[in-house]
């Protein structure tokens, strides 16, 4: 018998691959993957030992635990750099397993398509490259699930390759790499693995978990390997959606068409969009008017992974732009003319901000994000080094994407799908025209400089303020609790100042039988019933304690300020 994968023994056994790796797991034989092989022993042992367990554990008639949502077609996009097969191998796809093709042909009008295999429909986004993919992040769309990243066996990893890993990296999804153009007499796949391996994506038959896929899109060989790797990750991963919960559903693509108006390519992840529907897609609303499929046919209602043109929206929106149902048309007009203003006060806002704004911004997160571009490679390794010396506590610095040459459009959409705290370091470089005010737009703030310790000094020197401040206690005084009133709103404790002095801005620990019971703030101070800033030691006063009301006469409290420490 030949080596069987397990994900090929999970379709035998009728259950997922997930299903059937946690079971192995729980039986003693963990560290397997999907795509892992075994042998005719190890086969015949993993089918015995599965349907054994299975009897014992066999849930009772009712027992069955609901999942949320039904599986849902994947969503699948492809990058890579220039002229590696992006375009060829979704080509390929489309002539060999596009879903519902007619037998006059299909009306390519919306940008994405489905494919079939075995009955299972993924859906292609049919914008190659990462520009457009992060076009849609940039703006908040999570349209993608899987990114297949194309490589040419006979080139290997180049310039566009490696900004399309960093861009899919971003995204935080999974990964494919189909290592294209095996035909060709230079092929070389082993090096293309070690290419992978060198930028941490070791491959799965190296023992890493980068799955690839050796295939020619020209000759069409490996196409139904790769759709079939595709329907697994997207089964590991568990795709659902609830066709009847709330929408999620973005822009691919927009244009202005003769005879029609705006039109809309939109991919649906959640919920359903209907015919007739108000919808507010950003600045823009309309009443749908018509829904149109990958054959260029009108349907009633579009469904969870499929993707569709809308007509009867005012204007043409942006790519990435999310897509939201409103009750009726006045609703949707008044939500769409509310959205202007703000988005041009939040860009304004950023592009108003220095560099210690932003970090300032940044230290929400612990993480500064930096993508740096600079004029040559030798450039770009010196920076890499001084800026990795730094160090300062608490606070991550992390190279989101580093190149060689102009700061360009697509560093400004990957620094905007993180803007909260991303910035755009240039070396010996600086942003073209189009990425200035691509920037500016997207409220993303560029720093140009030709020194490199100029560079190094304001980023250690922005880092530094990043770092939270450090206090320490500095007591005021103490007094001891002789009496208690109840008033509207809490308990004042009538206290005698033993030591020092209480003030009416004063922090205080509540302590009992010599144990710190409570920490907060005093909320009033009273002297004589009436408003007190201070209270010195020997006399008397009442004090109420914010949100602290478990106050017993001979409680002790003692009354202190935080002072900041020098770092």
């Amino acid at each position: 018998m030949a080596r069987k994968r397990i994900y090929e023994i999970a379709r035998e056994l009728g259950v997922s691959s997930k299903e059937l790796i946690t079971k192995l797991e729980q039986m003693g034989m963990p560290g397997l993957k999907a795509t892992n092989t075994v042998d005719e022993e190890e086969y015949s042992l993993i089918l015995n030992l599965y349907q054994e367990d299975v009897a014992v554990a066999k849930p009772k008639e009712g027992q069955h635990k609901p999942k949320k949502g039904v599986p849902r077609a994947p969503i699948v996009s492809v990058l890579g750099h220039i002229d590696h097969g992006k375009t060829t191998l979704l080509d390929a796809i489309r002539e060999s397993h596009l879903a519902d093709k007619e037998a006059g042909g299909i009306t390519q009008t919306v940008g994405a398509y489905q494919a079939d295999l075995h009955g299972q429909k993924i859906t292609f986004i049919d914008t190659p490259g990462h520009k457009a993919f992060t076009g849609m992040r940039a703006r908040g769309a999570m349209a993608t699930d899987i990114a297949i990243l194309v490589i040419a066996a006979d080139d290997g990893i180049m310039a566009q390759t490696v900004e399309a890993i960093d861009h899919i990296r971003a995204a935080n999804i999974p990964m494919i790499v189909a290592i294209n153009k095996m035909d060709k007499p230079n092929a070389d796949l082993k090096k293309v693995m070690n290419d992978l391996a060198q930028r941490g994506l070791t491959p799965e038959d190296w023992g890493g978990d980068t799955v690839t896929v050796p295939i020619s899109a020209t000759k069409n060989e490996g196409i139904t390997e790769l759709l079939e790797m595709i329907l697994l990750v997207a089964e590991m991963e568990d795709l659902r959606a609830d066709p009847d919960g709330l929408l999620e559903a973005s822009v691919i693509e927009s244009h202005l068409s003769v005879g029609r108006g705006p039109v809309a390519t939109t991919v649906i992840s959640q919920g359903t969009i209907h015919q007739s529907d108000c919808i507010v897609v950003g600045s823009t609303h309309g009443r749908v008017r018509a829904l149109i499929n990958q054959n260029g046919k009108h349907i009633r209602e579009a469904t969870p992974g499929t993707v569709v043109e809308i007509l009867g929206l005012q204007e043409v929106p942006p790519v990435g732009t999310p897509i939201e149902i409103a009750k009726n048309i006045t609703q949707a007009r008044q939500i769409a003319a509310s959205r202007p203003a703000k988005q041009v006060t939040r860009h304004r806002a950023r592009e108003q901000m220095n560099v210690e704004d932003l970090f300032r911004e940044a230290m929400e997160g612990e993480k500064l994000r930096l993508i740096v571009k600079a004029s040559s490679t030798g450039a770009l390794e010196a920076i890499h080094h001084e800026l990795n010396s730094i160090t300062v506590d608490s606070i991550e610095l992390e190279f989101l994407h580093t190149g060689v040459g102009a700061i360009s459009e697509s560093d400004i959409l990957l620094a905007s799908t993180v803007a909260k705290n991303c910035l755009v370091v240039g070396f010996g470089t600086k942003p073209g025209s189009k990425a200035s005010k691509l920037a500016s737009r997207e409220g993303v703030l560029i720093l140009s400089y030709d020194i490199i310790y100029e560079l190094v000094e304001q980023i250690e020197r922005a880092l530094k303020q990043m770092v939270p401040p450090k206090y320490e206690e500095v007591k005021l005084g103490e007094t001891e609790v002789r009496e208690l009133f109840k008033v509207p709103g809490g308990i004042v404790a009538g206290c005698a100042v033993t030591a020092g002095k209480v003030t009416s801005n004063g922090k205080i620990h509540v302590v009992r039988d010599n144990e710190q019971l409570f920490t907060g703030q005093i909320a009033s101070l009273r002297r004589f019933k009436k408003d007190a800033r201070e209270v010195q030691s020997g006399q008397e006063c009442g004090i109420c304690i914010k949100d602290f009301d478990n106050i017993k006469v001979g409680d002790k409290f003692i009354i202190f300020t935080l002072k900041e420490v020098e770092p």
